[in-house]
C-alpha cells in the first residue's frame, strides 16, 4: 500500500540513467545526510534552481531533461538535483513528505545542499527556486507550506498535497504551479490508492489554503494570460511580498516544453526576483 502511494507519487524510472556530476567532476557532489547533481552558467555568483526528481528517478535522471536545463543555463541560472533518500524494503528514491513518516529531515537535507554549493561554487543561496515534479512537486508543496521563508520562491509540477489537505499553512509564500489538463497519474481532483487508505489532494484545494496563507482578498483570480500552451491565472491582492499563480497546459503528467522560461519569467518579474 505505501509502495503503491510512492509510485503514484511520481515519476518512475524515465530512461537510462546519466551521470551528471558535480559541476566539473564526474561523480555527483556529497554531503553526510545525500548526494546532488549541479551544472553552473558562466557566471560569478548565479542564482539557483534546485529541481527534485519523481519517485524511482534520480538526480542524474533531471540533468538528462537537456531541454529544461539547458534553458535554465542559458538564463544564467545553476541548476541543482538531489538525489532522494532510498527507503528500506522498497524500490527507488523519494522525498520524505508525508505527514507523519519517519525520514530524513529534507527540508535541513535541501538546506544543506544548498550551503554546501554556495560554500563549493559560490551560487547565490539567497535567490533559490525551489522545484520539482510529481513526488518532488508534492515535496516542494509541503516545504513551502512548513518553512516558506526557506527559499526565495517555490515552483512545483505536477505535485500538490494530500488528504487530508493541511488546515492551514505558514505564509506568505511566493509559488508558480503548474499541472497537465489530462494528467491521470496525478489528477487535478486527486485520486485513491491503496485500497482508499492513501488518497491524493485536489490541486484547486490547494490552491485554496495558498490563497489563505497569502492573505488575499477574493478566491477570484485577479489575472488571466496565455503563454503558448499554458492557461494562466494569477491572484495579487493578498499579503505584501507574496505571489501565486497557476499554470494550466493540455498534456499530462509530465514536466512541459517551454515551463523553464515561462517559470524564470515570473520568477524574475517579482521583487528580488
Amino acid at each position: 500500500m505505501i509502495r503503491a502511494l510512492w509510485l503514484a507519487a511520481g515519476l518512475g524510472l524515465a530512461g537510462q540513467v546519466a551521470q551528471a556530476g558535480c559541476a566539473d567532476a564526474p561523480e555527483p557532489c556529497e554531503i553526510e545526510t545525500g548526494i546532488y547533481h549541479i551544472e553552473l552558467p558562466q557566471a560569478e555568483n548565479p542564482p539557483l534552481v534546485v529541481f527534485l526528481h519523481g519517485y524511482g528517478s534520480s538526480g542524474a535522471n533531471v540533468m538528462k531533461n537537456r531541454g529544461m536545463v539547458d534553458r535554465l543555463l542559458a538564463r544564467g541560472y545553476a541548476v541543482m538535483a538531489p538525489a532522494g533518500a532510498e527507503r528500506v524494503g522498497r524500490r527507488g528514491r523519494s522525498w520524505n513528505f508525508y505527514p507523519g513518516w519517519e525520514g530524513r529531515d529534507e527540508t535541513a537535507f535541501l538546506t544543506a545542499v544548498v550551503a554546501d554549493a554556495a560554500s563549493r561554487f559560490g551560487v547565490d543561496d539567497d535567490r533559490v527556486v525551489l522545484s520539482g515534479f510529481s513526488a518532488g512537486g508534492f515535496m516542494v508543496n509541503y516545504l513551502a507550506c512548513d518553512a516558506p521563508d526557506t527559499f526565495s520562491a517555490y515552483a512545483p509540477v505536477s505535485g500538490g498535497f494530500w488528504r487530508p489537505h493541511p488546515v492551514s499553512c505558514e505564509g506568505p509564500v511566493r509559488m508558480f504551479h503548474t499541472h497537465g489538463w489530462t494528467d491521470n497519474v496525478v489528477p487535478l481532483e486527486g485520486r485513491q490508492l491503496g485500497g482508499g487508505r492513501f488518497i491524493q489532494g485536489d490541486i484547486f484545494a490547494g490552491l485554496e489554503i495558498w490563497r489563505a496563507a497569502n492573505e488575499c482578498l477574493d478566491n477570484r483570480p485577479d489575472g488571466f494570460s496565455k503563454t503558448d500552451q499554458f492557461m494562466r491565472r494569477k491572484w495579487t491582492r493578498c499579503a505584501e511580498g507574496s505571489a501565486l499563480e497557476f499554470a494550466l497546459f493540455p498534456g499530462g503528467h509530465m514536466v512541459p516544453k517551454g515551463w523553464a522560461d515561462m517559470m524564470l519569467d515570473w520568477y524574475e518579474g517579482l521583487p528580488g526576483g
